[in-house]
């Protein structure tokens, strides 16, 4: 092995003389809280055992709250997980794959990752998928840029969407100087009314079903207006919830996206996640990182290889689509692995607990004085409520439950239930939170 020499000092000064900043810290002001970031890393004495050094980092740790109720989505979910999910990805095999960069001696990995894209297409409806992207507000920002032409090339994103995936829309418009477009809400909802006069250059409408509000969304009736003005329908989807509603394919949706973290992933403090990404075959060859295919080698036998990889590494620089690089294979196959365990009868059932679970945590808080929903449609699995005292003491009261409240906003906040949130456990949070407020 040859050895690695990291840039130095005087290197990584010039570098960010570059961009016009004065420290590493720079690169994280203004998205990273300062009240999260280290001042002088963690307070460990030098010269200490291996076993102290364990011991130290276990007392810190032990500092870290651990919510046994969680009342909290907005992008991440607490869904139950099947043991056999991580007792599968946990074998060696798998947990050391790595990208299959020689597809001839990657047989196993390709065949995950091909499993992987059928069941996703099986999914959404769609017709074919790529190999996973990074997450899932990566996967939208990709899919949206899939749909460019000389012609069109507007994007318009409603702003129902959730804040982060807006927020990573805009960045990858920015930097390719393409036009933006925020579309208007109305009553919690895209207001449709505005994709009756959308602009000659637009490429795509960008729509969240269920919205970051959680409330369902007119999808098919958007998908007509938005192919009657010409432009291409990208939907972003929550997995569990096409385990009840149409798939976007079913839909007449031209490209699907989703973060694939309730497929079996864990909270993990915020990843790793998965990107999904589908599409119909008409797109297929825009579509960013790897798709696999299936065919048979010189012997007749069944054999995968990379069937398209528009990415830099493998086609010409300005030919590329995208600068995707490792694929997420490990989430990739998290997520077959939930897929195949819950089956279609499994995804059915999980997405009516929740369904049925946020509808009565909503109506029994809305019970409450000082609690009503914000919008009146219907919703999946999380919902908007006003909020008798300020959102954030009543997270703080909440946490001393050890219960993780809903996220505040500033119409409210923002509740959740999943299918580990069962009846007995709506009652007692929602007991909790009548006591709370009344004090």
């Amino acid at each position: 092995m040859g050895s690695y020499l990291p840039s130095t000092k005087q290197e990584q000064k010039q570098m960010l003389e570059a961009i016009g900043l004065k420290d590493l810290k720079d690169l994280f002001t203004g998205d990273v809280p300062n009240s999260v970031l280290l001042e002088n890393s963690v307070n460990i004495p030098e010269g200490l055992s291996e076993m102290s050094v364990r011991t130290k980092m276990e007392n810190i740790a032990a500092k870290n709250t651990v919510f046994s109720t969680i009342l909290r989505g907005a992008g991440a979910y607490d869904h139950y997980i099947p043991a056999i999910v991580p007792a599968v990805t946990s074998r060696d095999e798998f947990l050391t794959a790595y990208t299959p960069y020689q597809a001839e001696i990657s047989q196993g990995v390709l065949q995950s990752i091909f499993e992987y894209q059928t069941m996703v297409c099986e999914l959404t409806g769609m017709d074919v998928s790529n190999a996973s992207i990074y997450d899932g507000a990566s996967a939208a920002a990709e899919g949206v840029m899939m749909t460019l032409t000389r012609k069109r090339d507007r994007v318009c994103v409603s702003a129902t969407a959730h804040p982060d995936v807006i927020s990573t829309i805009k960045t990858y418009c920015w930097g390719r100087d393409i036009p933006f477009e925020l579309l208007p809400e109305k009553d919690g909802k895209l207001d449709l009314t505005a994709l009756d006069s959308l602009k000659e250059d637009t490429a795509c409408v960008y729509l969240q079903q269920p919205n970051y509000y959680g409330q369902f969304e007119d999808a098919e009736l958007a998908r007509e207006k938005i192919h009657k003005a010409g432009a291409k329908a990208v939907l972003g989807v929550y997995p569990t919830t096409l385990g009840l509603v149409k798939s976007p394919g079913e839909m007449g949706y031209d490209i699907a996206v989703a973060e694939g973290q309730p497929l079996g992933m864990p909270l993990s403090w915020g990843g790793p996640y998965l990107g999904i990404l589908a599409a119909k075959k008409e797109l297929m060859r825009s579509m960013p990182g790897r798709i696999v295919g299936e065919t048979v080698d010189a012997k007749g036998r069944r054999a995968y290889v990379l069937t398209l990889q528009a990415r830099e590494q493998h086609i010409r620089r300005e030919k590329a689509s995208s600068n995707i690089c490792s694929n997420q294979a490990l989430c990739a196959m998290t997520a077959s692995i939930y897929l195949a365990v819950m089956g279609p009868k499994g995804m059915e059932e999980v997405a009516q607990l929740c369904y049925d679970g946020a509808h009565y945590f909503a109506s029994e808080l809305c019970k409450l004085p000082g609690f009503e929903l914000r919008y009146k449609g219907d919703f999946f699995n999380e919902f908007v409520t006003s909020c008798p005292i300020e959102p954030e003491k009543l997270e703080k009261e909440l946490a001393k439950h050890g219960v993780l409240s809903g996220l505040p906003l500033e119409n409210g906040v923002l509740w959740c239930a999943t299918e580990k949130l069962d009846k007995n456990a709506i009652d007692e949070v929602v007991g909790i939170i009548r006591e709370v407020c009344t004090k």
